[in-house]
C-alpha cells in the first residue's frame, strides 16, 4: 500500500519534469540523510524557507558507500531514506543520484537556489557555477545543531 507522501519520490529521469511543475523559486539540496536526526530536519526546514519548494537528491546506496563513511553504510536503503525524507512537510520532491556528486542532476534541473550544509564553502559547492550562470543563488547554511549520523552510530556501538 502506498501512502501520499511517497508520491513526492521520483527517479532521476523524471526529476526535471517534476521539478518544473513545482513553484519557484525552487531550492535544491542533496545528501545521504542516512539516519535522520535533528540537524537534518532543521537544515531541510531552513533550506525550504529560502524558496517556494524544496527538491532533495539523495546519494544512492553505492554512492554513499564510495564516500568512505564505513563498510556498513548506508544503514538504511535508498528506498527507505527516500520515503523518510519525502514524509517531511518541508520537502516537495525527492530523487537520487548514483554518481559521486549530483552535478548532472543540478544541471538538468537548474534550480534557482542551490543549498548545502555549513561544512561547504560556497565556492566549492558542486553545481554552484552552473546555478549562478543561470541567475541563481548558492547558499551554505550554517549548522544549528552539531549532529551527524557517524557520531550517532559511534555512540550506539560503544
Amino acid at each position: 500500500m502506498s501512502v501520499a507522501f511517497e508520491d513526492k519520490c521520483c527517479p532521476p529521469a523524471l526529476a526535471r519534469e517534476r521539478a518544473q511543475a513545482l513553484p519557484a523559486p525552487r531550492v535544491f539540496t542533496n545528501g545521504c540523510f542516512d539516519l535522520l536526526h535533528r540537524g537534518h530536519v532543521t537544515y531541510l526546514a531552513q533550506a525550504r524557507a529560502l524558496g517556494a519548494s524544496l527538491i532533495v537528491a539523495l546519494n544512492s546506496d553505492a554512492s554513499v558507500h564510495r564516500l568512505g563513511k564505513g563498510e556498513d553504510r548506508p544503514v538504511n536503503t535508498l528506498a527507505d531514506r527516500m520515503a523518510v525524507i519525502a514524509a517531511l512537510a518541508s520537502v516537495d520532491l525527492v530523487t537520487w543520484f548514483d554518481a559521486d556528486t549530483p552535478l548532472e542532476l543540478i544541471v538538468d534541473i537548474t534550480p534557482q537556489i542551490l543549498v548545502t550544509g555549513g561544512d561547504w564553502p560556497v565556492e566549492r559547492i558542486v553545481g554552484g557555477a552552473h546555478v549562478r550562470a543561470h541567475g541563481g543563488e548558492v547558499v551554505s547554511i550554517p549548522f544549528v545543531h552539531q549532529r551527524s549520523t557517524t557520531a550517532t552510530l559511534d555512540r550506539i556501538r560503544r
